[in-house]
């Protein structure tokens, strides 16, 4: 059986009175309080490595419950997010070269986003950026696993928790790390994926913005400027902000 006791040698001190060595209870006290710290320390350090043990396993579990987070051999996790990319900046190149693009985009958009700009240009570009904020954020609601993203989302704070805790222990710092990369390919790929669908046509809506203001300008002779002199491109992305923050939190979207 172990034996977990601890001996402690007693200090002593000369006593000019008795001109003997007695024992040196002040100092006695201060050993016994820093064996309790260097035990309580132990203990603390103990748990700690139970709870990145646990953290470890609750990953296994993660990507044994959801296994399209494992990385596959031969299997690009970025592949057709890449892919989009490309042909959202292949449609916006050919723009302007090939009429058949622009003109069905105009077909579809002057009558109904154009229509509400003509009508009021602050509310109506409001509205216009509310529904694109709305549907973006109903396709990454419903296009990616939400329930995946919370736990990594959870287990990346628990990370960084644990990483303050052991920051006078570089070796245990860097495991963390190590952990936490890990984790963030798995997080962005899914985060990511809601913009296989929404990609190309949020490329053709900014071009055909782009359309509307340059004609808009000219017929106006001076630039046009929305609330507090911003720019549409501006308005969109401060307002495209605030509308998903609202939805997301309101939605408990990830």
């Amino acid at each position: 059986m172990e034996n977990n006791k601890t001996t402690i040698e007693i200090p002593t001190k000369f006593n000019p009175a008795t001109q003997k060595y007695e024992p040196d209870l002040e100092a006695l006290d201060k050993k016994v309080e820093e064996l309790k710290k260097e035990k309580n320390h132990s203990k603390e350090v103990e748990t700690r490595k139970k709870e990145i043990e646990a953290q470890e396993e609750k990953i296994k579990e993660i990507e044994k419950k959801h296994p399209n987070l494992k990385d596959k051999k031969g299997e690009g996790g970025f592949t057709l997010i890449i892919i989009i990319m490309l042909a959202s900046l292949l449609i916006a190149s050919l723009w302007d070269k090939t009429p058949a693009i622009k003109n069905s985009v105009h077909y579809i958009l002057n009558p109904s986003a154009g229509f509400l700009l003509d009508w009021n240009l602050n509310i109506g570009m409001l509205i216009v950026v509310f529904v694109i904020t709305l549907l973006t954020t109903i396709v990454q609601k419903y296009a990616t696993n939400q329930e995946a993203l919370k736990e990594l989302k959870k287990e990346q704070k628990e990370i960084q928790k644990q990483m303050k805790e052991f920051k006078n222990h570089p070796e245990k710092v860097m495991e963390l790390t190590k952990k936490q990369w890990k984790l963030m390919p798995k997080q962005m790929k899914l985060s990511m994926r809601a913009l296989a669908y929404t990609g190309i046509p949020f490329i053709l809506f900014f071009r055909w913005f782009g359309d509307y203001f340059i004609a808009a300008e000219e017929i106006a002779g001076e630039p046009i400027r929305l609330w507090l002199g911003m720019s549409w491109f501006l308005f969109y992305i401060l307002f495209a902000i605030v509308f998903g923050a609202i939805l997301r939190k309101w939605w408990d979207i990830v």
